[in-house]
């Protein structure tokens, strides 16, 4: 089995279970290697409904550590930071003092429009469509030039509810983000939660996921589980997506550094 890369608790405020739970839940799964990726705590007011307070820092690493032994899966210790405008000087001198072994950076919102947020759905349907996923994958491009995050959560989360531009459009407007990501030397996460959303469809999709393995971009997996029973959700349809783009390899994450491993075979 693959490592699981996106894992939540209790303190994103919209998960269940102990980290001991997701632990067991991946061992009865075979999964070698765990990593949990709350999201980054705001020191500014961001979007506090969905995440843990600065002052619970030390609380969550305790949760992930109070799990770190020598019983298999191996567990690391990670964080899903959001990137928007304004973040990069919080995060430039809190994130190195964590000791994080993994930061998965995401992009959540559009100025001040959650766009993946079930309660703001229906926001799409007075937007211009293209324009609003242009406007994401520019922030996406931001993200990668900050050089803050080791690898792009579901690089293709505007299609969570099924609004998405033509492939012609898309391949466009994916292409410079791609670039910029392969120049900072990162990674893009096959997610496997959008098969659970509307969508029915992991992130990314195929095609984005061809024109990442033309310039190099490793690739880990994530189930962005919220409950134990999401571990490892699915990931034998990312390992076939993997191997059909052309993918031989996968990445693990030691102290932020990859080290590239070879995918199991189907």
């Amino acid at each position: 089995m693959l490592p699981d890369y996106h894992i939540h608790t209790v303190l994103c405020k919209h998960a269940n279970g102990e980290t001991a739970d997701y632990k067991s839940a991946a061992r009865e799964r075979q999964i070698p290697e765990i990593c949990f990726t709350d999201h980054v705590p705001s020191h500014n007011g961001y979007d506090t409904a969905h995440r843990m307070d600065l002052s619970q820092i030390s609380l969550y690493k305790s949760m992930v550590l109070g799990v770190k032994d020598s019983d298999p899966p191996n567990v690391i210790f990670g964080i899903e930071a959001d990137y928007y405008e304004g973040c990069e000087l919080f995060l430039a001198r809190w994130l190195p003092a964590q000791g994080f072994d993994f930061v998965l950076g995401s992009v959540h919102f559009i100025d001040a429009w959650g766009f993946d947020n079930p309660d703001q759905r229906q926001v799409w349907d007075s937007v211009d469509v293209t324009s609003t996923w242009r406007n994401y994958f520019e922030i996406v491009s931001r993200l990668a030039d900050s050089g803050l995050y080791d690898a792009v959560g579901h690089i293709d989360l505007p299609k969570k509810f099924g609004y998405r531009p033509s492939d012609k459009e898309l391949k466009e407007m994916v292409q410079p983000a791609l670039d910029r990501i392969s120049v900072a030397q990162m990674g893009i996460e096959l997610n496997t939660s959008g098969l659970s959303k509307p969508v029915a469809e992991i992130y990314p999709s195929a095609l984005i996921l061809s024109m990442a393995f033309e310039r190099g971009i490793p690739i880990c997996f994530g189930s962005d589980a919220h409950s134990p029973n999401e571990v490892g959700r699915n990931f034998d349809l990312a390992l076939k997506l993997a191997r059909e783009v052309g993918y031989t390899h996968y990445f693990r994450s030691v102290h932020r550094t990859k080290i590239l491993t070879p995918l199991p075979i189907l």
